[in-house]
């Protein structure tokens, strides 16, 4: 309806300003409107006069109205309405409202103009209140006055009119009709709620000047045609109400005497007072705009409002204004009434809290001294202010005088405590407090090297109150708008602040994200702590990197005696956050920070304790066998170090070791869980023949008979030194390597022939098998053969046990030769067959003797040693262990001629 309306208007306030779609407030004739100046963002409140509100008035009266009267009354109208806008230009006064723009016509015939943002007026105020009493009933609407607060609850709208209030906003009153009176020489002449503006910051307004004029006594000369009493005191009932004098309001000097004078505002205002303290809120004098019934009421003293009749009020006032103020405000002769000054100085603003009012409005006219005085004792009074006073009063009072750096320090910590005691801390904090830290805190780098000892001594304040910032703002407004004033306490050359700036991490780690914490805050504190040569920075330092670590300061553990290792959490260790580095940043740059630490100061050892028991828990077990572990030893063995700090290290110590211990040994277990890995032993050990031929499979004692006798049921093809093993039925499931081929084997060979026990009587070299050989023992596999070895020449003295049959039968052995290349160890020859997968290279061939004819039942043999190419053959072996020179005979000659 109103956007309608304004595009038929043509003015400059339309096309310089947005106005909203709907009102906000009724302040009597006019309605307000939200404004923002488009070019600059001032926030204003437009008040439209709109021509429709007097035709609807006139509608009853239209055929008993003529067109030239109500011609008249609509400029009459006009005629007010202006009267009060360009008064309004003309005053400036802390107490008048203060015009933006001034009123303009439109085609259509409304009027409008901007002024500073209002909220509501004085009657609104008083209005909503009686609602509110009013919807306390079973009937009531309650919603009406559900709002939302600074955390973005619902809650109910608070419309108590606190004392301190009405004290502030009377005094403010008292002090606009003291300008009025003496430095403008003007009378008021239609005091009431409704020409009492309420602005943003809760101060009270003095507007409303339609029937404002030169008093009867004053000879300062105005322009300003006086009041018409006559005129003023008829009521229209073709014009609103709120565009005629209120006579409710009036003084008997306007309605009885015909006189106008500065008495009439005071009696006025006490009238507005007792408004103020009336069920419902409105003046006791009901008149209904009937001057007879007014005269009436002031012809006796029983209905005349007097002291005797409690000023005809349902409720009871306060004492303040029983003794001695309204008594001299409602009376009915002039000459007694308080002045407006006399009216400041009364005793019912003799208070702490209204005197701190009037001086914080009149802060800006005091000297330096006064203005530290008065932020020095001003937070012992600020929990006695009445919250929305704090907020919308004192809150931004406070702001505006943060522009003065010597006292800039003293201001923020009475804004900090205000935002502390306000319910709506979060909101306020966001809107008002946070564009001042902006602009009294640049980011810009300074290039001067000049020293603000006044702009760090608030930034220690603000650096202070860190963890009530990170309550009241968002984690991206703590990013954007807080985190460049920490990082410029982090650049400061003031140690005091760096170590405060640091001190703030665990409120700044709560509420940053990931990101940020690793590309914006951890570059700074590493460079801070690297180039710092204090010890106290250092230590913060060391703490910011535990933080960022995922540990806390008060997170630490208890290793006993320090000797055991054994841990325990303490109980008074704090859960880690979990906006914490990722492991690559620690290890790869945290740790080398502590590395390059020279200083050796037992404060500074143990501070880094700590950060190295939360690597721990975080770092990689290599990383800490090789990096972590060589750090703290070195750092243990500190000389400044005593014995109780020492063993905190070993504690440390024994327990990244345990760990480490336990992780490696989980580690091997699951991998030879899962594989047959060959062991460093197998390897070493001669005996192993799966290792020589490449077979690893067991063999049991029926198999070593079979070996050894050669008695097989079939033909198996199993040779031992043959071209190949053969596959064995009962051991199909498993894979067989084959043999290595050797220089004297026969290739082919004689078919076998079969005794009667079933066993072949010819071996794979074609000779007749020894059928009464026979080895006893137990079922064991070739590699728990001991390894072969040369036996060692017979001793003359003792001779060969072996030879004459009553030894112990002793397991395989090579004879051991001092002359021989067999005298080494077989070491070397079983390292190459396990480093060749393949046997199709020459290897060195073995020559084995067959058992020597003897009585015994367990003769003894020996297998000669390999022979080698370009080397002399390894001399034969008689079956008496003897040894005979060296033959140049090879293969199956070399064989034969042992038998």
């Amino acid at each position: 309806m109103f956007t309608s309306a304004l595009k038929s208007f043509s003015s400059n306030i339309s096309a310089n300003y947005t106005i909203s779609s709907t009102p906000t407030a009724d302040c009597g004739a006019w309605k307000v409107y939200d404004g923002k100046k488009k070019s600059t963002g001032r926030v204003v409140s437009i008040f439209v006069f709109e021509r429709k509100s007097l035709d609807a008035n006139a509608g009853g009266f239209g055929q008993r109205s003529s067109t030239s009267s109500m011609k008249k009354v609509h400029e009459e109208v006009t005629a007010r309405v202006k009267k009060e806008s360009n008064l309004l230009a003309r005053l400036r006064h802390p107490s008048i409202l203060e015009l933006a723009e001034p009123i303009e016509d439109t085609r259509s015939g409304g009027l409008m103009f901007a002024a500073e943002p209002v909220t509501t007026s004085l009657a609104g105020l008083l209005h909503q209140k009686d609602d509110q009493e009013k919807a306390g009933g079973v009937a009531g609407r309650p919603s009406r006055f559900v709002v939302e607060d600074g955390n973005g609850q619902l809650r109910q709208r608070e419309l108590e009119i606190d004392e301190l209030e009405i004290q502030k906003g009377l005094l403010q009153v008292a002090q606009g009709l003291e300008f009025l009176h003496a430095s403008a020489g003007l009378v008021h002449g239609n005091l009431t709620p409704d020409s009492i503006y309420i602005n943003a910051k809760s101060d009270w307004k003095i507007a409303g000047l339609a029937f404002a004029g030169p008093s009867n006594t004053s000879d300062t000369p105005s322009n300003i045609y006086p009041i018409s009493l006559s005129e003023a005191l008829y009521h229209d009932p073709r014009l609103p109400r709120t565009l005629q004098l209120d006579v409710d309001y009036t003084s008997p000097d306007f309605v009885m005497d015909s006189n106008v004078s500065s008495a009439a505002d005071m009696f006025s205002l006490g009238l507005v007072m007792l408004a103020l303290y009336n069920s419902p809120h409105t003046s006791p004098l009901k008149t209904n705009s009937n001057i007879a019934t007014y005269k009436k009421l002031f012809s006796s003293s029983s209905s005349a409002p007097s002291s005797a009749n409690n000023y005809l009020l349902s409720r009871p006032l306060p004492n303040d204004l029983l003794n001695g103020v309204l008594a001299r405000l409602i009376t009915r002769i002039p000459g007694q009434r308080m002045t407006a000054h006399e009216f400041q100085q009364s005793q019912f603003f003799d208070n702490i809290l209204v005197s701190s009012i009037r001086f914080l409005d009149s802060l800006p006219a005091k000297t330096a001294h006064e203005k530290s005085q008065f932020m020095r004792g001003f937070p012992r009074v600020l929990d006695q202010f009445p919250r929305p006073v704090l907020e919308k009063k004192v809150l931004p009072a406070l702001l505006e005088e943060t522009k003065d750096r010597e006292i800039l320090f003293l201001v923020l910590r009475n804004v900090f405590q205000i935002v502390k005691l306000l319910p709506s801390g979060r909101r306020a904090f966001v809107e008002k407090v946070i564009p001042m830290l902006r602009d009294t805190f640049p980011t810009a780098k300074d290039t001067s090297n000049e020293q603000d000892t006044a702009k760090e001594a608030g930034l220690v304040v603000v650096l202070d109150s860190m963890e009530l910032i990170g309550r009241s703002c968002s984690g991206k407004g703590f990013k954007e708008a807080v985190l460049p004033i920490v990082r410029l306490g982090l650049e400061s050359h003031t140690h005091s602040i760096v170590d405060k700036s640091l001190g703030c991490l665990p409120t700044i780690m709560a509420l940053l994200d990931f990101s940020t914490i690793k590309h914006e805050v951890f570059p700074t504190v590493a460079a801070v702590f690297s180039k710092t040569s204090s010890l106290a920075i250092k230590i913060r330092g060391l703490q910011a990197f535990l933080i960022m670590c995922g540990g806390s300061p008060g997170n630490t553990e208890d290793f006993g005696n320090g000797l055991d290792g054994a841990r325990q959490p303490s109980k008074t260790a704090k859960p880690s956050n979990n906006a914490v580095l990722d492991k690559y940043t620690i290890q790869e740059k945290i740790v080398p920070l502590l590395k390059a630490m020279k200083t050796k100061e037992p404060a500074v050892m143990m501070a880094a304790l700590a950060v190295f028991r939360q690597v721990g828990k975080v770092a990689d077990i290599e990383f800490l066998a090789t990096e972590c572990l060589p750090i703290v030893w070195g750092f243990s063995l500190g000389p400044l170090l005593n014995l109780t700090q020492f063993q905190e290290y070993m504690g440390l110590i024994k327990s990244l070791s345990s760990r480490i211990e336990d992780k490696q040994t989980r580690k091997l277990r699951e991998l030879s869980s899962g594989s047959n890995a060959t062991s460093s032993n197998d390897l070493m050990n001669m005996g192993s023949t799966d290792v020589i031929f490449g077979d690893g499979q067991d063999v049991g004692q029926n198999d070593f008979e079979r070996l050894v006798l050669d008695r097989s049921t079939s033909k198996r093809g199993f040779e031992m030194l043959g071209d190949s093993f053969g596959s064995q039925p009962q051991r199909a499931e498993s894979s067989r390597a084959t043999a290595p081929a050797f220089s004297w084997s026969t290739p082919n060979r004689a078919p076998a022939h079969r005794d009667g026990n079933g066993a072949s009587s010819v071996n794979s070299f074609g000779h007749p098998t020894n059928s009464n050989f026979q080895v006893s023992g137990t079922r064991t596999s070739l590699n728990n053969i001991a390894a072969l070895k040369p036996m060692s020449p017979p001793n003359a003295g003792h001779g060969n046990s072996m030879a004459n049959g009553s030894g112990p039968v002793n397991a395989l052995q090579p004879s051991t030769l001092q002359s021989s290349p067999w005298s080494t160890s077989l070491s070397a020859p079983v390292a190459q067959a396990a480093s060749r997968p393949s046997y199709g290279q020459t290897q060195p061939q073995f020559s084995i003797a067959p058992p020597p004819k003897s009585t015994s039942p367990y003769p003894q043999y020996s297998i000669a040693p390999p022979s080698t190419q370009k080397q002399s053959s390894i001399p034969a072996v008689q079956a008496n262990g003897l040894i005979q020179p060296n033959q140049n005979k090879t293969g199956l000659d070399a064989y034969e001629s042992l038998l």
